[in-house]
C-alpha cells in the first residue's frame, strides 16, 4: 500500500515497539504473542486413501484450501477414510483456519482458508494444518496468514530443497501483535467488506479481458475466412467447418502450400548447463513467439547440429501435444524441437504470417478438436496438419489481411494489457490493505458499524468437536 493509499485511513492514536524486528511498532493496546497462546495447532496425517475398517469421511485437501478463501459445503470434497483418533483430532469446525504446510514452492506455504460452516464428517487432509482459535477470532487469524509479513516469515521458516515444509514449532511460535478479540472481529469485518469491493472490480476487469479476447478471436476468424471486402461474392467452400469463403479464393490442403511439415525429436538429447542452443517443446510456444525461460533446457552445439531441423524465414511452429494449436513465428532462434512441437515451412504461395492467423481462427480450432486423439493428454498428428484445408487469397490480399490484423489486434492487446495491469494493481492494493489492517498500521474501528458476531463466521469461537 502506498503512502497515498494509507492517507485514506487514520493510524492508531499511540504506538509502542513490538520487540519483534520484522513487526516494528504496533498499537499501544495490542499484545505481542506467539500463536500457540491464542490458538491450538493440529497437523494432519490423513491421506486420500480408503482403508478397510476405517470410517468413510470427506477430505478437505490441499487444493481445496489453496484455491478457496472459505471452506464451505459447496466444495466437492474428496472421499476417503480415517481412524477414530484422526476423526476426533482433525474434524474441522466453523471458525477454524486451515493452512498449507508442505509444498514444492516455498511461496505456497502457509496459504489459509477459513472454515465458514461446520460440515459433518469433514476431515483436514495431508499437507495441511488446522489453526483452532481459543483466544482469538478465526477471521482475524485468516487474514493475518494472508498478510505480507506472515507470508515472508513462513517463506524464511520453510525448510527443504525440492519440497518445502513448515514444522509445528515454526507455526505455533509465530510472533504477531493481537488486538482485543472484539477489535479482531471489527478488523475482519472491515477487510471482508473492503476486499469484496476490490474483488468485484477485479471480476469486472476479468470479464472485460474475456470480452476483448473473444472480440480478437472473432476479428481474426472473419478476416482470414471472409476477407476484408464485405461486398466480395462468396462461395461454399464445401468444407463443413470452414463455411463460405470469397469466391476468388483458392482452397487446398496445407501440404500443397508448404515445403515441409514435420515434428521434433522423439528421444532425449544430452543437456548442458551453459549454451545458447535450446531444447523446446509445445509449451514454449506462447503468444506467437518462442518463449525461452531460465528453466528451458539447453544442448551443446554438437547436439544442436545432430537434431536440428531446417527452419527459416518461412517457418512457424505449433504445439501438437497437450495444449493443441499454440502457434509461434520462427525468428532465427537456435532451437532443437521436442516431439510436442511441429514445424511448418511455407512455400512462396503462402505467407507464414497469414497462415499464423489462419491457424488461430475458430474454424481451424474446430478442425483440430475433431482430429485430436487421447483422453487426458491430447495429440494432433502430422497427417491431420498436412490434410488441413487452408484458404489461399492472392499475395497482395494476404499481405493486406496480415497488416490489418497486426494493427487491429495490437489495439486489442493494448486494452487487454491495461486490464491485466489494473488487476495487478487491485491485487496489490488488496494485499496491502489486509497487511495494514492486521498489523495495526491503520485504525478501522470507526469505519465499521456494529458487526454482528452471530452472523459472521469469523467472529465466533468454534465449539470443541
Amino acid at each position: 500500500m502506498t503512502m497515498e493509499d494509507l492517507g485514506k485511513y487514520k493510524p492508531y492514536p499511540a504506538y509502542k515497539e513490538s520487540g519483534v524486528e520484522w513487526l516494528g511498532e504496533v498499537p499501544e493496546h495490542w499484545e505481542v504473542k506467539r500463536l500457540k497462546y491464542v490458538a491450538d495447532l493440529y497437523l494432519s496425517n490423513v491421506d486420500k486413501h480408503t482403508v478397510t475398517g476405517q470410517k468413510a469421511v470427506s477430505l478437505c485437501n490441499y487444493v481445496d484450501v489453496y484455491k478457496n478463501d472459505r471452506i464451505t459445503s459447496e466444495i466437492d470434497f474428496m472421499q476417503a477414510s480415517a481412524s477414530n483418533e484422526q476423526i476426533k483430532r482433525l474434524a474441522v469446525v466453523k471458525g477454524d483456519v486451515i493452512i498449507t504446510k508442505d509444498s514444492e514452492d516455498p511461496s505456497d506455504i502457509g496459504v489459509p482458508a477459513l472454515v465458514a460452516e461446520t460440515i459433518p464428517e469433514l476431515i483436514c487432509g495431508y499437507h495441511l494444518a488446522i489453526i483452532r482459535p481459543k483466544k482469538s477470532a478465526g477471521g482475524f487469524l485468516n487474514y493475518l496468514f494472508k498478510s505480507n509479513f506472515v507470508r515472508s516469515v513462513f517463506n524464511v521458516e520453510a525448510t527443504g530443497m525440492t519440497r518445502y515444509a513448515l514444522g509445528k514449532y515454526s507455526i505455533e511460535n509465530l510472533m504477531f501483535a493481537t488486538p482485543p478479540k472484539e477489535e479482531q472481529s471489527i478488523i475482519a469485518f472491515f477487510i471482508d467488506r473492503e476486499t469484496a469491493k476490490i474483488d468485484k472490480l477485479i471480476v469486472k476487469q476479468e470479464q472485460l479481458i474475456e470480452v476483448l479476447q473473444e472480440k480478437r478471436s472473432a476479428l481474426i476468424s472473419h478476416a482470414v475466412t471472409k476477407g476484408l471486402n464485405p461486398d466480395a461474392p462468396m462461395k461454399d467452400s464445401g468444407i463443413e467447418w470452414l463455411g463460405e469463403v470469397p469466391e476468388h479464393w483458392k482452397i487446398a490442403k496445407l501440404f500443397h502450400l508448404t515445403k515441409k511439415i514435420g515434428d521434433g525429436l522423439h528421444g532425449t538429447p544430452q543437456y548442458t548447463d551453459d549454451s545458447n542452443y535450446y531444447f523446446i517443446n509445445g509449451n514454449n510456444l506462447v503468444d506467437g513467439r518462442i518463449f525461452i525461460a531460465d528453466t528451458t533446457k539447453r544442448v551443446d552445439q554438437v547436439e544442436f547440429e545432430k537434431y536440428k531441423v531446417e527452419l527459416g524465414g518461412g517457418s512457424l511452429l505449433m504445439s501438437i501435444n497437450g495444449t493443441i494449436g499454440n502457434v509461434a513465428l520462427y525468428n532465427g532462434e537456435n532451437v532443437v524441437l521436442g516431439k510436442s512441437a511441429a514445424y511448418i515451412n511455407c512455400s512462396n504461395k503462402l505467407h507464414r504470417e497469414f497462415l499464423y492467423y489462419f491457424l488461430k481462427s475458430v474454424c481451424v480450432k474446430l478442425y483440430f478438436n475433431l482430429e485430436v486423439s487421447g483422453t487426458t493428454i491430447f495429440n494432433l498428428s502430422l497427417e491431420s496438419i498436412r490434410n488441413l484445408f487452408a484458404v489461399l487469397p492472392s499475395h497482395s490480399e494476404q499481405s493486406a489481411i496480415v497488416a490489418f490484423l497486426d494493427r487491429e489486434t495490437a489495439k486489442i492487446d493494448n486494452l487487454i494489457s491495461k486490464a491485466k495491469r489494473s488487476i495487478e494493481l487491485l491485487q496489490e492494493h488488496r494485499s496491502s490493505l489486509i497487511s495494514a489492517a492486521v498489523t495495526g498500521k491503520i485504525d478501522v474501528r470507526n469505519l465499521v458499524k456494529h458487526p454482528n458476531p452471530q452472523e459472521e463466521s469469523y467472529a465466533c469461537n468454534p465449539p470443541n468437536p
